[in-house]
């Protein structure tokens, strides 16, 4: 089994900045593919950005250039760096790992951005 906890949400301004981050832990020898899903009220579940263990990286058209993902493979943890951010950007924020075939998921953590 793997956890995934998330951490940085919070209450900000538009054009302010956060930082998510989510830590693994449990029984596994590597994690392949981390990334960052979120989920608005009344809409779908959608991914944000993920990254390879390589570093190779992927982003939604939506916050590209104002959304950076990062991890650090020795602490099993995987960063989302989110500036200008906007009102629309407003959601749970979900964590997600890959380990050989199996997806895990964090409970998520919520990101709300005022006008």
């Amino acid at each position: 089994q793997v956890q995934l906890v998330e951490s940085g949400g919070g209450l900000v301004q538009a054009g302010g900045s956060l930082r998510l981050s989510c830590v693994a832990s449990g029984r596994f020898f590597s994690i392949g593919l981390m990334g960052w899903y979120r989920q608005a009220p009344g809409k779908q579940r959608e991914l944000v950005a993920d990254c390879t263990s390589g570093g190779n990286t992927n982003y939604a058209d939506s916050v590209k250039g104002r959304f950076t993902i990062s991890r650090d493979n020795a602490k099993n943890t995987v960063y989302l760096e989110m500036n200008s951010l906007k009102p629309e950007d407003t959601a749970v924020y979900y964590c997600t790992a890959r380990v050989v075939m199996t997806y895990y998921w964090g409970k998520g953590t919520l990101v709300t951005v005022s006008s």
